[in-house]
């Protein structure tokens, strides 16, 4: 089990954001202006806070976790990601037609490592329309064993061998066996 956990960068720029707006705020008491870096700020610091407060993604062999939900390697048909890398954002296609987003703010390396486990386990998905198996390859599988059915035998021992001798004298007197033009 592989645990993705938002990026605590997010939880610093909330913080020093939210401290930086308190600093406008008493500014602002006796300059009018510092109202307008108050604002800013204290926007930037509570999209900084939402995005750590993102739920936190688990790779299990057979299920993804997204928070409290859990979404079956097998109920995925198609994985599309966007050109959003960090944040990651991914559209997850299910079985009833339903379509997920998956919504990673993490560094960047993480949301790469994110998105190949989940393009890597669903093995049954188009990923951004082209079949897993051309991408990933199919899984080597053992080649079947064909088992020859046993002869029936229509002549005992001796009658075959009776048989075998005439063969080769026909073959040998040219009369038999391929060699006439």
């Amino acid at each position: 089990m592989t645990r993705f956990a938002p990026s605590r960068v997010y939880l610093v720029s909330a913080v020093s954001g939210f401290l930086s707006a308190g600093f406008s705020a008493w500014v602002a008491v006796r300059w009018w202006p510092a109202w307008i870096a108050f604002g800013l700020l204290t926007l930037g610091a509570s999209l900084a806070a939402w995005l750590f407060s993102r739920p936190r993604f688990e790779i299990n062999e057979s299920h993804l976790v997204a928070g409290k939900d859990a979404i079956a390697w097998v109920d995925i048909r198609r994985v599309d990601q966007t050109a959003w890398v960090s944040p990651l954002v991914v559209y997850l296609t299910l079985v009833q037609g339903v379509r997920v987003r998956v919504f990673y703010p993490g560094h960047t390396r993480q949301c790469r490592l994110l998105l190949r486990l989940i393009q890597q386990r669903c093995s049954r998905a188009l990923i951004n329309g082209v079949p897993h198996s051309r991408i990933f390859g199919e899984p080597p599988r053992p080649e079947p064993t064909v088992v020859a059915p046993p002869r029936p035998r229509f002549l005992s021992d001796q009658d075959e061998s009776d048989v075998e001798r005439m063969f080769q004298i026909l073959k040998s007197a040219g009369r038999f066996g391929g060699d006439e033009k």
